[in-house]
């Protein structure tokens, strides 16, 4: 019964903090750094009301420091996603039947807690277990994941208020009803704040939720599902498990139950997962929801009367921040030949005085890419560019795994505007530019929109404001994010709802009521006060 409508207003974005030189911040996260790397964690799984562990545990090694084992995560199987799913299906009708205004306050105590008593933590097993430096880690893990949780709730509100009209002798209401079934969330590496917006965007709203973390994720995946039980989710409404995709997929998307998947990761793995579940129709219960953000290959549009330092600054905060591994990072780059040689000689300047190292070194700017896998692929397209005829490296290029999987920031120049790292998704810190004729804007617009598959992020910039809006127009479809005189990364939940479209997903804006609506079923309701007793109508009678 509800006793009240109940305020959530819009909430204000979490403040970055500084980690300046002898700050509380700084020295905490130093201490829990510490801390982490002296504890060898021991890590379950969680399903339903247990703490699974198995004869199988994998070790967790930071990518900078390889050497290193911060602990091991026990792996699971078939066994386990049909746990999960079995856990979730038992806790759905008492969480979906429990009132907004408690659902809603676990999540909120979730965002207290990762704002106060376990930021040092969310941030340090992030910087550890992904190679993010301090600044990286507190715009992710801390400020977007408690971003997600209040402003969701804020969201969620709002949408709970929509109600119909109600003509005389009638009330009309909706129902923001849960899906039926369980919600399946695949989430990446790159983001913690994805890993906990996820599963925990779906279970606002009433669903129950099996989640499945990229392996190189679980050490700050487990610290956030801590959080979310000491601020008292229920058991079963979120299962944690660690397995491989192809058995989670053959169970989940052979289940009846089955209602939806929130997912994050590679274009191929989404197409197909969701040849898989069309293929499976006929199994379901409903209709599944298909929600996903998936590849990008982000580019980045000068016009000829950009500033080259504008210019300069944008590409190598947004290719080269947290080594090129964002879904928005800059990828690739159109310079015209008037500004070329000064943007040119910036980059270069720019790269040359990185410093890089572990993200433990508050002075390092880069730090190591996740894994191997993605070591060899970016040092594949570096190599080949080194060989080509049609690239050049202007400036890095160097890469070592011998300690950790370092790739040293590199700006590829290329004379074939389709050539290959203008166009693949690399996910690296690797930036290809071409140079274009000065006064061939227009032609360029078109090259810009058809050389990539992917339409995620991207920007235009130049002093020229015709310039701009004709950019703006001509690349409506280019770039679901879009950006004006600035890096085409750092969206910030409430500010620039995230995602785009083609082969870069379903566009269903994470951080905007938008997303929260896929998680949710209406059910309309006519309730009449003065029923009718006969059948006829007065059009019927002649007199």
């Amino acid at each position: 019964m509800s006793l009240g409508t109940f305020s959530y207003p819009l909430p204000v974005n979490e403040p970055v903090l500084s980690y300046a030189p002898n700050s509380a911040e700084k020295a905490a996260l130093k201490k829990t750094l510490a801390e982490l790397k002296a504890t060898e964690a021991d890590i379950p799984m969680y399903i339903g009301s247990k703490e699974v562990r198995t004869n199988k545990k994998l070790s967790i090694h930071p990518p900078h420091e390889i050497k290193h084992t911060l602990g091991y995560f026990h792996a699971g199987d078939a066994k386990h996603v049909q746990q999960a799913i079995d856990a979730a299906l038992a806790a759905k009708d008492n969480w979906s039947n429990m009132s907004w205004e408690n659902r809603a306050a676990i999540f909120l105590k979730a965002a207290d807690l990762l704002a106060t008593k376990y930021r040092s933590y969310i941030n340090g097993t992030t910087m550890l277990g992904q190679s993010k430096n301090a600044y990286q880690a507190e715009i992710d893990s801390a400020c977007e994941l408690i971003d997600f949780l209040r402003f969701n709730v804020h969201y969620l509100s709002e949408i709970y208020k929509q109600q119909p009209i109600s003509s005389p002798g009638m009330h009309n209401r909706l129902e923001w009803r849960a899906l039926e079934g369980f919600v399946l969330a695949i989430t990446p590496f790159n983001f913690t704040a994805i890993g906990g917006n996820l599963p925990t965007s779906a279970a606002m709203c009433g669903n129950v939720v099996v989640w499945k973390p990229a392996n190189t994720q679980i050490y700050s995946a487990q610290m956030f599902m801590r959080v979310l039980k000491e601020a008292g989710l229920p058991d079963g409404v979120i299962n944690l498990i660690y397995v491989d995709g192809p058995t989670l997929g053959n169970i989940c998307f052979n289940h009846k139950d089955f209602a939806g998947v929130h997912f994050t990761g590679s274009t191929g793995v989404f197409n197909n997962m969701w040849e898989t579940i069309g293929k499976n129709m006929g199994k379901y219960r409903t209709y599944p929801r298909i929600v996903g953000e998936t590849g990008g290959k982000d580019f980045v549009l000068a016009h000829k009367t950009a500033d080259a330092d504008v210019v300069a600054t944008a590409l190598l905060r947004g290719a080269f921040e947290f080594q090129g591994q964002k879904c928005s990072a800059a990828s690739r780059a159109y310079i015209p030949s008037n500004i070329a040689a000064q943007v040119k000689k910036k980059l270069v300047a720019g790269v040359n005085s990185f410093k890089m190292g572990t993200t433990e070194d508050f002075t390092n700017f880069i730090n190591a890419v996740i894994d191997e896998k993605s070591f060899d692929k970016i040092k594949s397209y570096i190599d080949k560019a080194k060989r080509s005829k049609q690239a050049s490296i202007l400036v890095g290029g160097a890469c070592s795994k011998k300690d950790g999987y370092f790739v040293q920031p590199t700006v590829i120049e290329t004379t074939d505007p389709k050539y290959t790292t203008m166009c693949e998704e690399i996910f690296g810190p690797v930036l290809t530019i071409y140079v274009y004729p000065a006064n061939d804007f227009e032609n360029t617009l078109a090259l810009v929109d058809s050389t990539s598959p992917y339409a995620l992020t991207g920007s235009i910039i130049a002093q020229d404001r015709n310039a701009v809006e004709l950019a703006t127009n001509r690349l409506r479809n280019a770039a679901g994010n879009f950006y004006i005189n600035d890096k085409p990364t750092g969206a910030v939940v409430g500010q620039q709802p995230f995602g785009g479209a083609r082969a870069s997903g379903t566009n269903d804006k994470a951080g905007s009521a938008l997303n929260l609506y896929r998680w949710l079923s209406a059910r309309t309701i006519k309730e009449t006060f003065n029923p009718p007793t006969d059948y006829k109508y007065p059009f019927l009678n002649e007199a």
